[in-house]
Parts: C-alpha cells; structure tokens; sequence
C-alpha cells in the first residue's frame, strides 16, 4: 500500500502520543485496570460490612448474661488468643450465621478496648 509521505509523520506521532497518553494515565493519573477495580471495591465493601456489625458484637457484648466471666477470659488469653476468645464467646457471629467472622471479632475486640 501507498501512503503520501505527509501521512507518516501524523500516525507516528498518533502512535508515541497514545502510548505516551497511556503510560502517564496508568502510573501518574490514577487509571487502574478493572481488575483492581473489583479487588478494591471488594475489599471497601468487606470494610464497611465488618464495621457496620461492629455495633452488633458490642451489644451482644452488653446484653450477654455471662459477660463478666468472657471479659475475663479475654483479658487473661495472651494478646494472640484474645480474638479467638472474643469469637469462643459468640459475639463475632453474625446474626443469620452458624461461624465467627475473624475480622468482625477483631474490630470488636478493638472496640471494648481490653
């Protein structure tokens, strides 16, 4: 195929221009790939719903007859165990489920502030 020597000039600087445009957007303006869309707005939706039960654990916590002696054993398990002692208890299970959520009991333990 024949193109006029005008042409080339044009699409040679179409083509370094994109790749330009491209480089910039990706590294310095923010673009990201749909991929790390969805990671990343899975990972803010799993955010929001572990503070959001946050609340529920709490009043678990306050409405639970044998709150005193689960404080207590929280307080006395090592600073690793402590999580795993907020979910033995129950108040990291979330209503409607059968298992503890290991981040819900996580922000809950942050929360009463042991």
């Amino acid at each position: 195929m024949n193109t006029p020597e005008w042409l080339k000039p044009g699409l040679y600087g179409a083509v370094i221009g994109a790749v330009f445009v491209g480089i910039v957007g990706f590294a310095w303006g923010g673009w990201v790939t749909g991929g790390t869309a969805h990671d990343r707005a899975m990972a803010m939706s799993h955010d929001n719903v572990v503070s959001a039960m946050v609340p529920v654990c709490l009043d678990m916590a306050r409405s639970d007859p044998a709150q005193a002696e689960k404080l207590e054993t929280i307080r006395a398990a090592s600073t690793y165990k402590k999580r795993d002692a907020v979910m033995a208890a129950g108040w990291a299970t979330v209503p409607g489920t059968d298992a503890p959520d290991r981040d819900i009991a996580q922000a809950c333990l942050a929360a009463l502030e042991l």
